[in-house]
């Protein structure tokens, strides 16, 4: 088992802040799931673990201030439940990646092959994306996992066996063809590695990539030049770069604060209102495979009781994030309210190209965003008191009066690559399938991929 597996889910602590990357049609299906589970999730936050705390409308006044602000945990005085490590005059380091030229054509490359246009004179190169129907036998049977229909491949990708991607080559589209191969010694399935098998590819149709040049950069982007486009590209490359270390420097500040705190008692309360988040998470995931928790759960190759430790985990963790949190706003005079924190809600309500924050509340739930705003906005108040020493990549400074990188309005957003790709490597996110998944497997079932 995975120990640090509720760190998947940490989006349930803080879902905007973290899934909030660039532009709202960055944002994967598996990330909007996630969020989504909020809704059903949400009608703990008020009431108080307290012993002081004597009826419900004691605990209603502990979520809710006097003057109506909004409160991420459940008790009154934080100070009794964490202590908070020191938050200013933190001395960070602001490193920018430098835009290199091979980067600029590794874009360059990937923006082309992104309006690649169906061919339909002509054969098949390398580089081409092709779209193919295949049946993989062995000894004349067809074996698991080498099927797929309409299944979409780059040739020259190394997502396939040897042979495979270089035998559709010159194939032209309607064609059939047979590639008898041979599965490598290492495969992982026992039963196909070392052996010889038949490929029978129809090549349903292909698309390649336009070549750069002046007249095409003038008709499909918005610069007059292939060497103006390249210019665009650096700079947006660059601009990537600024957010990208901004976003780095946000989470080391947060860090640097959470690990220097210490829990001294959790809210009980909250903690059983975490628990019911984490496992409501993943029995909607089972009820999208049609699974019941403990199935879901055994398929991801753990026993419950790991499951009720991560559970644990995961709780613990989101409440000692949102007293501290809660406690730096307290110390501070700052609310979920005030006018930095609704600026945060207008830049996630723009981020997430929501309508209003109705709108953002009604697909994320409340609690996600009270708790993002909360979260982004002690970053803030943290960074705002911190010495910031801006550097590049190599380790040169780029003087203490150079570009803010903060400038292209990165506040709320990007952290969610990272986040996405902690998940994808864990066994408690179930995989995408694709669209063909009833037929088809995915390309390391009937390959040996440049992973393996």
């Amino acid at each position: 088992m995975k120990k640090k597996a509720y760190l998947v889910v940490l989006a349930l602590c803080a879902a905007m802040a973290i899934t909030a990357c660039g532009t709202a049609t960055d944002k994967t299906e598996d990330t909007k799931s996630t969020t989504e589970t909020q809704n059903t999730t949400e009608t703990k936050d008020s009431g108080s673990a307290d012993a002081e705390s004597t009826d419900s409308s004691d605990k209603e006044e502990n979520k809710t201030a006097d003057a109506g602000d909004t409160r991420l945990v459940t008790v009154d005085d934080v100070s009794k439940y964490v202590t908070i490590g020191e938050y200013k005059g933190l001395t960070l380091d602001n490193t920018v990646e430098v835009v290199t030229d091979d980067a600029v054509e590794g874009r360059l490359e990937q923006e082309l092959q992104n309006k690649a246009e169906e061919v339909t004179d002509g054969s098949v190169q390398n580089g081409d994306v092709v779209t193919i129907n295949y049946v993989g036998t062995k000894d004349g049977v067809a074996f698991d996992g080498g099927t797929a229909n309409n299944y979409e491949l780059t040739i020259g990708s190394g997502t396939f066996i040897d042979g495979f991607e270089d035998g559709i080559i010159g194939m032209k589209k309607g064609e059939t063809k047979d590639l008898d191969l041979t599965f490598p010694e290492d495969y992982a399935s026992s039963d196909l590695a070392g052996q010889e098998v038949t490929f029978k590819v129809t090549l349903q149709s292909f698309k390649r990539a336009p070549e750069l040049t002046d007249e095409w950069a003038a008709k499909n982007t918005d610069c007059k030049t292939a060497d103006d486009y390249k210019k665009e590209i650096r700079k947006t490359l660059e601009s990537e770069a600024k957010t990208n270390a901004r976003n780095t420097l946000r989470e080391t500040a947060w860090n640097t604060v959470l690990s220097s705190s210490e829990v001294k008692e959790y809210p009980q309360e909250d903690l059983d209102t975490a628990k019911t988040e984490f496992k409501t998470l993943y029995e909607n995931y089972a009820k999208q495979g049609d699974m019941t928790l403990e199935d879901f759960v055994k398929a991801q190759g753990i026993s419950m009781d790991d499951f009720e430790e991560q559970s644990n985990q995961y709780a613990e963790y989101k409440v000692k994030q949102n007293l501290i949190v809660q406690g730096i706003m307290d110390a501070e005079n700052m609310t979920l309210e005030d006018e930095k924190s609704l600026s945060i809600q207008d830049e996630l309500i723009k981020a997430y190209d929501a309508k209003d924050l109705a709108a953002l509340v009604d697909q994320y739930g409340q609690v996600a965003v009270d708790e993002s705003i909360g979260l982004l906005r002690v970053e803030d108040f943290i960074l705002d008191n911190a010495t910031v020493e801006e550097k590049v990549a190599a380790g040169d400074t780029q003087g203490e009066n150079g570009d803010d990188p903060s400038a292209d309005g990165s506040s709320a957003e990007g952290q969610v690559d990272e986040e996405l790709e902690a998940a994808e490597a864990t066994d408690m996110v179930p995989e995408e399938n694709s669209e063909d998944s009833s037929e088809s497997v995915n390309a390391d079932s009937t390959a040996d991929t440049t992973e393996q």
